[in-house]
């Protein structure tokens, strides 16, 4: 249920931040865009934006958009237009047909892994509404690789914690380039004297008692006494700890119930 209701809120703020940043998407090699000037129906044109940054207009040649928005390429091909005497006071429109050059990988655990263009102002969330929400696999935790600046930066957000408090801080936008990742969620092991031994999804503050309802619970022959769980610690070495019913269990940890001796 409730990446049933992460996926409609992120649908909700998809479609509501589309069209009111049409206006910011950013002009980059490979993005199809069409561009017509009132009155002068010759000077229509649809062309690709070269991986150099240019397209390529009648009567003034090539003309640098990459990294312009579609308002100030506009401008940019009006102000050529009039110092060329080709055209008095043009009014240009240009309409992005296609957008290739500002795109986001979104993989892992989600319903459609890919590769998601950004038609204006985007967030986490959106891009994970796009690609389907996450799987009943994946995690609550989602890692962004973003460049800026030249450096890489990698930042998490915690969808549990966001759709929880509300908060919308942590829901950054994203831009072209950035890849979206969620992971598998932790899963713990329980095996011995349990209905359903096997691989299991940890649940957040799972206690050990949950762990064994989650396996199904114990079978005639299991009991509660002398529970054991093997954790390996920091440096990877496996250790046996005895647990009680309400400790913690942590990812990747291994449950052994016991048979009883009576």
């Amino acid at each position: 249920m409730k990446r049933i209701l992460l996926g409609i809120f992120a649908a909700l703020l998809a479609w509501g931040s589309g069209s009111a940043y049409a206006d910011e998407m950013v002009l980059g090699g490979g993005d199809v865009v069409k561009i017509s000037v009132f009155g002068n129906p010759d000077l229509t044109v649809e062309t690709r934006v070269s991986e150099a940054g240019f397209i390529t207009m009648p009567l003034v040649g090539q003309v640098p958009v990459a990294g312009l928005s579609a308002a100030a390429a506009e401008a940019n091909i009006a102000t050529m237009l009039e110092r060329g005497g080709f055209v008095k006071k043009p009014q240009v429109n240009l309409l992005i047909t296609a957008l290739t050059s500002q795109q986001v990988s979104v993989l892992g655990q989600v319903t459609r892994a890919g590769r998601y263009p950004i038609d204006g102002r985007r967030s986490v969330l959106d891009l994970l509404a796009l690609a389907g929400g996450i799987g009943p696999d994946g995690g609550d935790v989602v890692t962004v690789i973003r460049k800026r600046d030249g450096k890489v930066r990698k930042e998490q957000v915690d969808t549990a914690v966001l759709m929880k408090n509300a908060d919308m801080t942590s829901n950054f936008d994203v831009q072209g380039g950035d890849i979206i990742f969620v992971e598998r969620a932790p899963r713990f092991y329980i095996y011995g004297e349990v209905q359903k031994p096997g691989m299991l999804r940890l649940e957040r503050q799972m206690t050990v008692l949950q762990a064994l309802s989650a396996g199904g619970g114990l079978t005639p022959r299991g009991t509660e006494r002398g529970l054991r769980v093997k954790r390996r610690d920091e440096q990877g070495k496996l250790q046996i700890v005895s647990v009680k019913g309400d400790d913690l269990l942590l990812p990747d940890d291994v449950v052994y119930v016991k048979e009883s001796l009576f």
